[in-house]
């Protein structure tokens, strides 16, 4: 499978503030990967880096063979952020038909699109109501849809089933799942050891190092632990100790 995504000895941060160090990363056309690590950790600073709103301070990110940063790649990836960006003034319909819009749709493919991804959402019977009415929940699914919106070649979700029940949260990785198979590749960030289970591959980071990569099985197997949970506290008491013996 050819390599969607690909970040090679990737150094970041903000100033002279270094927020994540020598991140190798490989994501193929039809894989799922999954970005662990508590808050702080760097996994949003990755994300803003593989989208080219930071350039690398060291390293190199390339997506769907070009450098980034690149505008014109980010037509082609379906964002969902950590915090919702929505008009709050305007309808589900009319957010769905302005993000979708701006991603370069066809106006005539747009209601057939937005039908697709509000139904994956579960949102169809409140599409025509103002966002500022919306749950949080409901607004964390709309952010979704938006991504899902415009049939991106790649998906970048960054907390996507917080505040989300389960049984929808099942529905929308059934969903990423028939995605994956049609060749789409999905990037998401979680807390959720569920979600890092139903990933293709992992990528544990801990302070802005990865301290574990690899597939969810031989990730437990390696450690020698039951569960990815496990993986990520053992992962993070070797990185202590290493840290220590330095």
């Amino acid at each position: 499978m050819a390599e969607v995504i690909q970040v090679t000895d990737l150094v970041q941060g903000y100033g002279k503030n270094i927020v994540i160090s020598d991140i190798n990363l490989s994501v193929s056309s039809g894989e799922i990967l999954g970005l662990i690590g508590p808050s702080g950790s760097g996994k949003t600073t990755l994300i803003n880096s593989i989208m080219g709103m930071l350039k690398p301070k060291k390293g190199s990110v390339t997506v769907l063979g070009t450098t980034m940063p690149n505008r014109k790649i980010l037509a082609r990836i379906g964002f969902m952020a950590q915090a919702d960006a929505l008009y709050e003034t305007l309808t589900a319909r009319e957010n769905l038909t302005f993000f979708g819009q701006m991603q370069g749709m066809d106006t005539k493919d747009l209601p057939e699109q937005i039908d697709y991804a509000t139904n994956v959402v579960s949102l169809n019977e409140d599409l025509d109501k103002h966002v500022g009415d919306y749950s949080g929940g409901m607004k964390r699914r709309l952010s979704l849809a938006i991504a899902l919106v415009a049939n991106p070649d790649i998906l970048i979700l960054d907390e996507p089933t917080v505040g989300i029940d389960p049984e929808l949260r099942q529905q929308i990785w059934q969903e990423l799942h028939r995605l994956s198979q049609k060749g789409k590749t999905i990037l998401l960030t979680t807390h959720v050891m569920d979600d890092a289970e139903e990933s293709d591959s992992l990528l544990m980071i801990r302070n802005g190092i990865a301290i574990a990569q690899g597939r969810p099985e031989q990730l437990i197997k390696e450690f020698g632990v039951n569960n990815i949970e496990e993986v990520f506290v053992k992962a993070g008491r070797d990185q202590d100790a290493h840290t220590s013996n330095d």
